[in-house]
């Protein structure tokens, strides 16, 4: 969806009202026996994942554990998200600590990560402040296509049927990024971040190519990442992305700038454990310190709110807000087909308008 102009927001009292509503549900209060349950369920599936690819040893079932790690990494990640928004400690101290650890375990840079997602909540799907609209490798709007050089170019026409290919690069692209970022001299505590980050990799590679000959070291090496990169990208691709893109001080207010510019997938129990509860977004965009299984029961009172005020509350299904993401990505990208030429420009702008 390209950049477009807001009406003047209301008054920002109607996220107070809101507020109130959800905090006299009960809804902003910790949850210490889930959180107690999740973490140690997904520490356990931690560890075993890694005491199953000691005894399965050298074979070829090896790469089963690696796709079942794959997925306890995203975990992990999902942990460490929840952690970082104060959703499980109220100390920050005790909740950098924790964060960091969950971190530390996938090969992520907390202080890098943190940063970045901080960013992203104060100003989502703006092409001027969000740093997930980057166009560093994909164009997110049709201005960032004209303006598009090196591989963002080269890629950007066909960049919707890339996008999930590409997702095996992501897993990759999170520990690329999280040592680049310690070349940030303004990053808080990354001294500690850099050494948990090497601890990691060092531990990681020494391991597989301890007990695993190269060859299929290697194959497990890329199964994990690769999947990992992929299962991580779904969880978030469906939250913003083929929603409301913002530039610059075009910020409606605080209730509206995180609605409009979020998508809730619908689904059960199932599909809360799998995308971590962020597929309420809409809730998460608005409270995010709001434990995560509190934002099924908060996500009732935000709906019909949003519907009293007459602000647009986008649901769909999980394969729906993938279509609308490739959908938005493929408008994206018009301007380059169109520069290939006027041939490949008409099928271009013929696809579009399908």
């Amino acid at each position: 969806m390209t950049s477009t102009t807001v009406r003047p927001p209301r008054p920002s009292s109607d996220f107070a009202r809101l507020s109130k509503k959800i905090a006299d549900a009960g809804l902003l209060g910790r949850r210490p026996g889930y959180y107690a349950l999740r973490i140690t369920t997904v520490a356990g599936l931690y560890a075993g994942g890694w005491a199953a690819f000691a005894l399965v040893g050298d074979s070829w079932w090896t790469l089963t554990v690696a796709a079942f790690l794959a997925v306890v990494f995203g975990q992990v990640a999902l942990v460490a998200h929840d952690v970082a928004h104060r959703q499980v400690f109220h100390r920050r101290r005790i909740s950098e600590t924790a964060g960091r650890i969950a971190a530390a375990s996938i090969g992520m840079g907390y202080g890098w990560w943190q940063d970045k997602h901080t960013r992203h909540h104060a100003n989502p799907n703006n092409e001027d402040f969000d740093p997930d609209l980057d166009p560093d490798l994909l164009v997110w709007t049709q201005d960032q296509a004209r303006a598009a050089t090196g591989l963002p170019r080269l890629i950007g026409p066909w960049q919707a049927y890339l996008f999930f290919p590409l997702l095996t690069l992501e897993g990759l692209n999170l520990h690329v990024s999280s040592g680049k970022a310690l070349t940030n001299r303004s990053l808080k505590h990354r001294t500690l971040d850099g050494a948990l980050l090497f601890t990691h990799c060092a531990v990681y590679l020494t391991v597989l190519f301890w007990l695993l000959p190269p060859g299929m070291a290697f194959a497990f090496l890329a199964v994990h990442q690769c999947l990992f990169g992929v299962y991580l990208g779904s969880l978030f691709a469906p939250n913003h992305k083929g929603m409301l893109i913002l530039k610059g001080d075009n910020r409606p207010d605080f209730l509206r700038r995180q609605v409009l510019t979020s998508r809730n997938v619908k689904g059960g129990w199932f599909t809360d454990i799998a995308l971590g509860g962020l597929n309420h977004q809409i809730e998460h965009h608005l409270f995010p310190s709001m434990p995560s299984p509190n934002l099924r029961k908060a996500r009732t009172i935000v709906r019909s709110y949003c519907g009293d005020l007459g602000v647009d509350y986008l649901e769909t299904g999980l394969i729906a807000s993938y279509r609308q993401a490739l959908t938005s990505l493929h408008q994206a990208g018009a301007p380059l087909r169109r520069a290939r030429g006027p041939a490949q420009g008409l099928r271009g702008d013929r696809a579009d308008a399908a």
